[in-house]
C-alpha cells in the first residue's frame, strides 16, 4: 500500500516518514495506531494523531458531521487522557473514534467495564503499586524489563478478570527470573550489581588503571618515604597495590617483571600486566554471567513475550476504566439497527465538562427522544397527573422524535445539548456513559451546532451548509442545534428553524432544537414537541435558581423579572436603582417585589 493512500499523508509527509522509518515500518506504525513512532520520526504529534484517527476509524470520524461535534469529541478524549496510566495509553486514547458497529461497541464496553470492576475491587495499596509499576514502565519507554515488572505488579495485585486475564496464566517465578536477567543486561553488557565477582574484578581493574595513569607520582611517593634498595621498593609497591586495590597477592607477584631495568620500568611493567590480566578476567567473567542470563531469558521467553504484548493493552483498558470510575459511568444499551423506532433516552445524565469543576453542583438530567420506557421513578421530582402547563408538575414525555427546547437564559439548555452529545459520543466509542441509564440509537451522522453569535449572511450560509447535507442524507441523524436564531434576524430565523424541524421529521431524524422562538414555530408537526426549562426565583444571595430538568410539553420562559429583581437589589446608587426600577415596572413591578421578598424570606 502507498503511504499517500492514507488520509493526511502528502508528498512531504511521505518523504519524512520514508527517510526516518522506511515505507514498511511507517505503514506498520499507521496501521497499529502508533503515535509515538510517527512523532519520533518528525511529525507534529497533533498531525500524527489526526492521520491515525482517519486510518483507524475513518468511518467513525465521518459520523461527526459538524465542527462542533468534532470539538466535543476532542474534549471528551482530553478528559479521558487525564486518567491514562502511561503516555502510550494516552496516545491510544487520543486516536479512539466512534466505532462502526454495535458489536465493536459492545466488545470494547465489555473490556472497559471488566477492567473497571477488577480495578475497583483492589485495595488502595495494590492500586498504588500497579500505578507505580506503570510509571516506571512509562519512564523506561515501555522496554521489556519495565513490561515484565509491570506484569509482576499486576499479578501481585491479583487482577485476573477481563483484559487482565491476558497475564493471569503467566508464571510469576519465570517473570521474576526474567526481570532479574533483563535488569542485569543492557546493550549486550552486564550491568553493575548483577554479579559480585564481576563487580569486584571491574573495581580492581579500575583501580589499577588509575594507578597506571599516576605511575610516576607513585614512584615519587615511595622514594619520598625513604625506600632505597630494590627489595624494599618491591615490597613497598606490593603493599601499595594491596592497600589501594583488591588485587590478590599472587596476581601481583605474577605480574611483576623480573628483568626491569629501573623503578619506572618495574612499576609500569607490573601495572600493564595487571591491566591485561584483569581485562581478560573481566571479559571471561562477563561472558559467563551473560551466557547464564541469556539462558534464563530463553527459558522465560514465552512469559516475557506474553507480558510485553499484554501490558500495553491492559494500560489502555485500565486508563479507560479509571476514567469511567472517576465520572461514575455506566453501560449504555443500544437500540438495534433493525428496530423500527429509534430512541435516545438518558436517565440522570451528567455533563462531564461541569463535573470537572470542583465547585459545580451538577443536577442530573433525564431526557428522551422517540419511543421510551421512562416512568415517574426516573425523575427526582414526582410526575404530574396531567400534561398541564404547570411550574410545579412533571409530565412524562411522549414519543416525539423531535423536541424544541425553550427556557430561561443560563437555564442549562446548551448544557443539555452537550450532555446528550457526550453520552452518544462515549457510547459509540464503546465507552461507559455518565448516566444511570442510557439507550442509544444507531447514529450515522451527529449534527451538533453550538450557538454562534455572528450575525451575517456568510455565517448563516456556512451553518446551513454544515447541518442540512447530513440531515438530508440517508441514515440515522441526530440533530443537536443551539439557538439557530443567533445568526439571522428573528423572523427569518423562525421560518428557517421551522423548516429544519420539518426536514428532521421528514428524514425520521432524532433532534433537539434550542430556541427562544417556540411561539413563532407553531404549528409544529405532531412528531415534535416543545419542552421547557424554568427559572424558579432568586436565592438569598440573589443568584438565579433554575430547575435544569426540562418539563415536557411545556414552553419554558426566560423570566426576565428575576434578572431585573437582582439588578434592582444590587444597584450601587440611587440613580442606577431608579433606572432599574423603570425596567421593573416594564416587566411587572409586583412580580419583582414578590421575587425579592421570597429571596429575603428564604434567608
Amino acid at each position: 500500500m502507498r503511504l499517500e493512500a492514507y488520509w493526511g499523508v502528502g508528498p512531504k509527509t511521505r518523504e519524512t516518514l520514508v527517510e526516518e522509518l522506511g515505507t514498511d515500518r511507517a505503514i506498520d506504525a499507521i496501521e497499529s495506531g502508533d503515535v509515538r513512532t510517527l512523532a519520533d520520526a518528525g511529525l507534529p504529534r497533533g498531525r500524527a494523531t489526526r492521520i491515525l484517527r482517519r486510518a483507524i476509524g475513518g468511518d467513525g470520524i465521518d459520523t461527526l458531521a459538524t465542527s462542533d461535534a468534532r470539538s466535543a469529541y476532542k474534549e471528551l478524549l482530553d478528559l479521558a487522557v487525564e486518567y491514562a496510566v502511561t503516555e502510550r495509553a494516552a496516545d491510544r486514547i487520543r486516536v479512539l473514534t466512534p466505532l462502526s458497529t454495535q458489536a465493536e461497541m459492545n466488545e470494547r464496553l465489555e473490556d472497559v467495564l471488566a477492567a473497571r470492576d477488577a480495578w475497583e475491587r483492589l485495595e488502595e495499596d495494590d492500586q498504588n503499586r500497579v500505578l507505580e509499576a506503570y510509571e516506571r514502565y512509562d519512564n523506561r519507554d515501555g522496554n521489556a524489563y519495565a513490561a515484565v515488572k509491570a506484569a509482576i505488579a499486576l499479578l501481585d495485585a491479583g487482577v485476573e478478570d477481563g483484559p487482565f486475564a491476558a497475564i493471569a496464566d503467566l508464571e510469576t517465578e519465570a517473570l521474576e527470573d526474567a526481570a532479574t536477567a533483563l535488569g542485569a543486561l543492557e546493550d549486550g553488557r552486564v550491568r553493575e550489581g548483577a554479579d559480585e565477582e564481576l563487580d569486584r574484578l571491574r573495581t580492581t581493574l579500575g583501580a589499577i588503571e588509575d594507578m597506571d595513569a599516576n605511575a610516576l607520582a607513585i614512584i615519587e611517593d615511595l622514594r619520598s618515604e625513604g625506600v632505597g634498595d630494590v627489595s624494599a621498593f618491591r615490597d613497598a609497591f606490593e603493599d601499595r597495590l594491596q592497600s589501594e586495590t583488591q588485587v590478590t597477592i599472587d596476581r601481583v607477584r605474577d605480574a611483576m617483571p623480573t628483568d626491569a631495568t629501573d623503578a619506572t620500568d618495574f612499576v609500569g611493567g607490573t601495572l600493564r600486566r595487571l591491566r591485561s590480566d584483569l581485562t581478560e578476567a573481566v571479559d571471561e567473567r562477563e561472558a559467563t554471567v551473560r551466557t547464564k542470563l541469556e539462558a534464563t531469558l530463553e527459558d522465560a521467553e514465552a512469559a516475557v513475550e506474553g507480558a510485553i504484548s499484554a501490558v500495553d493493552d491492559i494500560a489502555f483498558h485500565l486508563s479507560l476504566a479509571r476514567f469511567a470510575l472517576a465520572y461514575d459511568c455506566t453501560r449504555p444499551t443500544f437500540r438495534s439497527d433493525d428496530e423500527a423506532a429509534p430512541t435516545l433516552s438518558v436517565v440522570s445524565a451528567r455533563n462531564l465538562s461541569l463535573a470537572t469543576r470542583a465547585d459545580e453542583n451538577v443536577q442530573p438530567i433525564t431526557y428522551t427522544l422517540g419511543e421510551h420506557s421512562l416512568s415517574d421513578g426516573d425523575f427526582s421530582q414526582p410526575a404530574s397527573e396531567d400534561n398541564t402547563d404547570s411550574n410545579d408538575g412533571r409530565a412524562l414525555p411522549g414519543d416525539e422524535r423531535i423536541t424544541v427546547l425553550t427556557g430561561a437564559n443560563s437555564g442549562g439548555k446548551t448544557t443539555l445539548l452537550e450532555t446528550l452529545c457526550q453520552v452518544v459520543l462515549l457510547a459509540t466509542m464503546g465507552l461507559p456513559v455518565p448516566a444511570e441509564r442510557a439507550e442509544i440509537p444507531p447514529v450515522d451522522s451527529l449534527v451538533f451546532h453550538r450557538r454562534h453569535a455572528s450575525f451575517n449572511a456568510g455565517v448563516l450560509e456556512s451553518t446551513l451548509r454544515s447541518i442540512v447535507p447530513p440531515l438530508s442524507a440517508n441514515g440515522q441523524t441526530l440533530m443537536l442545534v443551539d439557538e439557530f436564531e443567533a445568526i439571522t434576524e428573528p423572523g427569518s430565523a423562525a421560518n428557517l428553524l421551522h423548516g429544519l424541524v420539518q426536514l428532521a421529521v421528514n428524514q425520521e431524524a432524532l433532534g433537539v432544537f434550542v430556541t427562544h422562538l417556540a411561539d413563532d414555530l407553531e404549528p409544529l408537526p405532531p412528531e415534535a414537541r416543545v419542552d421547557g426549562i424554568f427559572a424558579e426565583g432568586l436565592n438569598p444571595d440573589l443568584e438565579l435558581e433554575v430547575d435544569y430538568q426540562p418539563r415536557f410539553g411545556t414552553v419554558g420562559r426566560s423570566t426576565p423579572e428575576f434578572i431585573v429583581s437582582r439588578l434592582v437589589a444590587n444597584a450601587s446608587d440611587r440613580a442606577e436603582r431608579a433606572g432599574f426600577e423603570t425596567l421593573a415596572e416594564a416587566v411587572g413591578n409586583d412580580v419583582v417585589q414578590r421575587t425579592l421578598a421570597d429571596a429575603r424570606w428564604n434567608e
